[in-house]
């Protein structure tokens, strides 16, 4: 059943309530040892081209409060008002928000609207995005997440009273992905209604399964006794695109979506690692089947993958690769290894979780048929050593006792069994086009406990030295590794800290973050991360931005801007109050970025009505690339 008290949760916080997470990990371990070999923080933080070999050490504080000079703008300070603010010689501006048509037959918004439409029209709190040019136009595929039952359905009479079959309807076609035509205009740009191209992916679209999990025992329901068509796709969080020109939109918290009608059900093998229980966070389970675990204890296998989608085709049926594996997908980021097989990095988001990389069997070039690349390959996990190094392991039949199928299923299990390094919510990374590394947002961790296992029974032991390397870990930092011989399927790296998120105008100690964490441009809980055209790292936040205590004077949730050469980094952009600043993409030209707000407080974008998750596009006023 549903509970009204828990509608306001993030999902970190939902799945707090059901298992609280110990919070100390491996990866504590690792840059604790690490400290304590070359002193505070002189392994683990290093930037520059001299990080490659382990030599420079900490940025000096002149160079790190040399703020926006690599960049070309004045940062700009940080806010705490309702709307969004950009540097000077930029501008913004709304491009959709939740509710909008993207069909002309669908209802006009009027503060909300019920079933009728909900299928056609922007889905709400946006999230990860890619845009794609086809035929010389311009299609952004963006993520929605999940949505806020209060604004999207009526007041309930009582108590953690059900939503009716329509109410459920409603809420499943809102969330899922939009693909949408987007044009410049005399007003800028907006979406191009009754576009061609123009769909709505959400709860009960057909969408395939492919891979090694596809028709297994524990995939086959009684609506898809084959199990090999799933509907829907659930939790749509980060995202990716394939160097062949689709979009990768990945299920992340997708155990909320189950409950049961038997409040004495003994829950199946398996359903504790992910964190599915008794009771849901929308209560599907009443008005449909298949949400219910008492019933169909099959369907969640059917969730927790990458999800291919082709924005060119309207008419294609999206495909769930279970070849990356099943668990919390963050987002996905693919590239190349040197001998032209496919590589996709990936972070599993839950605390005390892996890091994971998928290589492909066969290569690929520019107009080869993609056929088989995402669903014949090696899955391997992520090990971090104290001295900067780290390993890739392979995920075997022989390494973990499992059949391939089922490290597909149960992958986390999968990493368990093969020693994998425990990390504090691995969530976006980024692979760069200019230099041969790769990045991962640790978001946050501001909890631990002795002797401490995650739910796996991996060890997350309370020591000295914590991830970044702190207890109490409020703020986040990024990891940052470069594989052996500049090649992204080597199975060895070499690895540091690109930022230690902190602030200096509380702290005089590790928690003020690493030296190129200033006054004027801190920030905690970095997650969202594009690395751009010139390999300058975009670094977007959803953390706490009450401006209070620990995180006084870092205001909203914001933007920045990283370079990995000097490690300077700058603010670019504030959301508005109670936003998360996520999802980032680029026109053709480069000339605008796409940026996503999610689940925004006031009535932003408007000056009244509802709070509408929007996408918005930044440009420079003198037309110049920005990306």
């Amino acid at each position: 059943m549903r509970d009204d008290a828990t509608d306001h949760l993030s999902w970190d916080d939902w799945d707090e309530l059901h298992r609280p997470a110990p919070e100390t990990t491996d990866f504590d371990r690792v840059v604790a040892t690490a400290m304590s070999r070359r002193g505070f923080l002189g392994r683990v933080m290093a930037f520059g081209s001299g990080a490659a070999v382990m030599g420079t050490g900490l940025l000096n504080g002149g160079a790190a409060r040399a703020q926006g000079a690599a960049f070309g703008f004045t940062p700009i300070e940080a806010f705490t008002d309702g709307t969004v603010h950009v540097p000077d010689g930029y501008q913004w501006k709304t491009v959709v928000s939740w509710g909008d048509p993207l069909f002309s037959d669908a209802p006009a918004f009027d503060d909300g609207h019920g079933l009728e439409g909900s299928d056609r029209v922007f889905g709400e709190n946006t999230d990860g995005m890619e845009l794609y040019e086809v035929e010389g136009r311009q299609i952004i595929a963006v993520n929605h997440e999940y949505v806020n039952p209060d604004i999207n359905v009526d007041p309930r009479e009582q108590e953690n009273e059900a939503y009716t079959a329509d109410e459920v309807m409603t809420l499943m076609n809102l969330q899922g992905v939009t693909v949408m035509e987007v044009a410049d205009g005399p007003d800028g740009y907006g979406v191009v209604v009754d576009s061609p191209y123009n769909r709505r992916i959400h709860h009960n679209t057909p969408i395939a399964i492919s891979g090694p999990a596809a028709g297994h025992e524990m995939l086959k329901t009684a609506d898809d006794p084959t199990g090999t068509l799933a509907l829907g796709t659930l939790n749509n969080c980060g995202a990716g695109r394939t160097l062949w020109g689709t979009y990768m939109t990945c299920e992340e918290n997708f155990n909320g979506y189950f409950g049961s009608t038997d409040a004495d059900l003994t829950l199946p093998e398996g359903f504790d690692r992910y964190g599915i229980a008794l009771d849901s966070r929308y209560g599907y389970e009443t008005a449909q089947a298949r949400f219910d675990i008492a019933t169909e204890p099959n369907e969640p296998h059917r969730f927790g993958y990458v999800v291919e989608i082709d924005p060119a085709d309207p008419t294609s049926t999206p495909v769930k690769r279970t070849a990356l594996g099943r668990f919390k997908h963050e987002n996905a980021a693919m590239t190349q290894a040197s001998d032209g097989r496919i590589v996709v990095y990936m972070g599993d988001d839950e605390r005390g979780e892996f890091m994971y990389r998928y290589v492909s069997d066969a290569t690929w070039s520019e107009g080869d048929d993609p056929a088989g690349l995402l669903d014949e390959g090696q899955l391997s996990v992520a090990t971090f050593a104290p001295d900067g190094t780290g390993a890739w392991v392979a995920l075997t039949p022989d390494a973990t006792g499992m059949e391939a199928a089922m490290i597909a299923i149960h992958t986390r299990q999968a990493g368990s069994a093969v020693g994998a390094t425990t990390m504090d919510r691995p969530e976006w990374i980024a692979v760069s086009g200019t230099r041969p590394e790769a990045y991962c947002c640790l978001t946050n961790n501001s909890r631990r406990a002795e002797d401490a296992t995650n739910a796996g029974g991996d060890a997350m032991r309370a020591e000295d030295g914590t991830p970044n390397p702190r207890a109490g870990n409020e703020y986040g930092q990024i990891v940052r590794w470069r594989p052996t011989g500049e090649d992204h399927g080597a199975e060895t790296f070499d690895w540091d800290l690109y930022v230690m998120a902190g602030n200096p105008e509380v702290h005089d100690d590790a928690y003020a973050g690493s030296a190129n964490v200033t006054p004027g441009n801190m920030f905690n809980s970095p997650d969202g991360m594009q690395v751009d055209s010139r390999g300058m790292i975009w670094i977007q936040t959803d953390g706490d931005d009450s401006d209070e205590g620990d995180f006084a004077g870092m205001g909203n949730n914001q933007m920045l801007i990283g370079d990995p050469e000097t490690g300077e980094i700058a603010r670019f952009m504030t959301g508005p109050n109670g936003s998360e600043v996520t999802g980032l993409t680029w026109s053709v030209d480069r000339s605008v970025a796409f940026v996503g707000i999610q689940h925004p407080g006031g009535t932003f974008p408007a000056e009244t009505g509802k709070p509408r998750s929007s996408v918005m596009a930044v440009w420079r006023e003198d037309g110049a690339a920005i990306g």
